[in-house]
C-alpha cells in the first residue's frame, strides 16, 4: 500500500527568522485546508493507494497542535482551539477523496519539550481525528523548533535538541523507546470503544520485537525508517525468513547529523561516497582466513577495545556486526562498523563485570560469516 505523506511547513530562514503559526491570517489558513484537500486528490488521481496527514514535528498543523500555540483566536489557547485546524483540514481531505481512500494521520504522540504536551493530551488528539475522519494514526516524537540548537549561517533544525533525540532515538536509547506513547493512546482508544489502527515507531528493528509488540497489543502496526534506510530489503528478507541477511541499521545517526547539515543523507555502514544501499544477490558468504578472526580485546582503558583480522569476500565484506554478553547471559547485538574498520571500543562496559564478545563479517548481499572465536574481557 502506497501512501504519501502530505506536508506544510512554514517558512524559515538563514537569519534565524521562522514564521509562526501566530503570524498567519485566516485566509493563510483557510488556503492550507483547501491545500490539503487539493493534494490528497493529486495523489488519488497519480494512483496512490491513500495518503497520510503529517501533522509531527515542526510542520505547521503539529505547531498548531502545540501547547507552545501562542494564537489567541480559535485556532490556539486550549486544546480543543489548537485541534481546529487539524480537524478542519482531516475533515476537508476526508470530503474531497471520500470515505474509501484510506487517510492516515503522522502527529507528536509527545512533544519532548518543557511545556509540551504528552500522551494525557495526545490520546484526546488521536480520537477526535479519528472522530474527524482518519483510518489509522501513526505515532511520532519530539523533533521540535523549541529546544533546537542554533548554528551561524543555517536555518534553525528542529532535530538539534533532545526532542530530536526523541523523534530517531539513537545507539544509547532503549529499544522501542517511544512505544509507552503509542500504547497509552491506543489504550485510551479502546476504552472509547475505538478499534482505529495505531502505528509504534521508534527504535523497533528487529522482526520478533515487532512481533511481540503486536502480540502484546501495544500497537497494531509497525512503522520504521532508518533499518529500512540501512537495508532496502528488510521486509522482503524478513518475509522470506531470513532476518539472518538483514544490514542491521546500529542507530549511529549519521543520517540524521547528515540532513541537519542540508547534506545528502546516507548510512554510516554504506560503502564509502555511496548514496544508496548496495544491492547485491550473491550467495557466496564471507569466511575468514586460515588464522580466523583473531579476536582481541584491551581492557586498559577504562573501556574494552576489540581488534580482529579482516574477513575476505567473493565480492567484498560490507561490515562487521559486534556481539556481546554479560557473564553467562546471552549474547546481543551491540553495534555494527563498516568495513575495512577492524575494531570497536566498548564505551559502556564498566569494571567489576565479565564480558564475552564476538564478531561476524557480512557482506553486501547480508551473507555471513560463522561467530568468530569468542573473547572474555573486563575493565581494568
Amino acid at each position: 500500500m502506497r501512501c504519501p505523506q502530505i506536508i506544510h511547513f512554514l517558512k524559515i530562514s538563514r537569519s534565524g527568522w521562522r514564521q509562526k503559526v501566530e503570524d498567519l491570517s485566516n485566509d493563510d489558513i483557510q488556503n492550507i485546508v483547501e491545500n490539503y484537500a487539493a493534494a490528497a486528490v493529486r495523489c488519488a488521481e497519480a494512483g496512490y493507494d491513500g495518503v497520510e496527514l503529517h501533522m509531527a514535528h515542526a510542520y505547521t498543523l503539529s505547531s498548531f497542535l502545540s501547547r507552545m500555540n501562542k494564537r489567541r483566536d480559535d485556532y490556539g489557547g486550549s486544546l480543543d482551539r489548537r485541534l481546529r485546524l487539524p480537524i478542519e483540514v482531516t475533515q476537508a481531505v476526508r470530503r474531497a477523496v471520500g470515505e474509501s481512500f484510506p487517510v492516515g494521520v503522522r502527529f507528536d504522540g509527545e512533544e519532548c519539550i518543557k511545556g509540551g504536551y504528552t500522551v494525557d493530551e495526545s490520546r484526546l488528539i488521536a480520537l477526535r481525528l479519528v472522530q474527524a475522519g482518519v483510518d489509522y494514526v501513526s505515532v511520532s516524537a519530539g523533533g521540535k523548533f523549541e529546544d533546537a540548537q542554533p548554528r551561524e549561517g543555517e536555518p534553525l533544525y528542529p532535530y538539534t535538541g533532545y526532542s530530536g533525540e526523541r523523534c530517531m532515538p539513537g545507539k544509547t536509547y532503549p529499544p522501542a523507546a517511544n512505544l509507552y506513547i503509542a500504547a497509552g493512546i491506543k489504550q485510551f482508544l479502546r476504552e472509547q470503544g475505538v478499534h482505529t489502527p495505531v502505528v509504534a515507531t521508534g527504535k523497533i528493528s528487529t522482526p520478533e520485537l515487532a512481533e511481540r509488540i503486536l502480540a502484546e497489543g501495544s500497537a497494531d502496526l509497525i512503522g520504521m525508517a532508518r533499518p529500512i534506510l540501512c537495508d532496502p530489503d528488510w521486509p522482503r528478507k524478513v518475509q522470506a525468513g531470513r532476518f539472518d541477511k538483514v544490514i542491521r541499521c546500529c542507530y549511529a545517526n549519521v543520517c540524521k547529523a547528515k540532513d541537519e547539515r542540508f547534506q545528502t543523507v546516507s548510512c554510516f555502514l554504506w560503502p564509502k561516497g555511496s548514496i544508496q544501499a548496495p544491492e547485491s544477490d550473491d550467495t557466496v558468504a564471507p569466511h575468514w582466513s586460515g588464522q580466523g578472526a583473531n579476536l582481541t580485546a584491551d581492557g586498559s582503558k577504562g573501556r574494552i577495545d576489540l581488534r580482529w583480522h579482516a574477513a575476505e569476500d567473493n565480492e567484498g565484506v560490507y561490515g562487521y556486526d559486534i556481539w556481546r554478553a554479560l557473564g553467562q547471559g546471552e549474547f546481543e547485538r551491540i553495534d555494527a562498523v563498516p568495513a575495512p574498520v577492524t575494531a570497536y571500543h566498548d564505551t559502556t562496559a564498566v569494571a567489576g563485570l565479565e564480558y564475552r564478545y564476538y564478531v561476524q563479517a557480512y557482506d553486501h548481499a547480508g551473507n555471513r560469516t560463522p561467530a568468530s572465536e569468542t573473547i572474555i574481557a573486563r575493565v581494568g
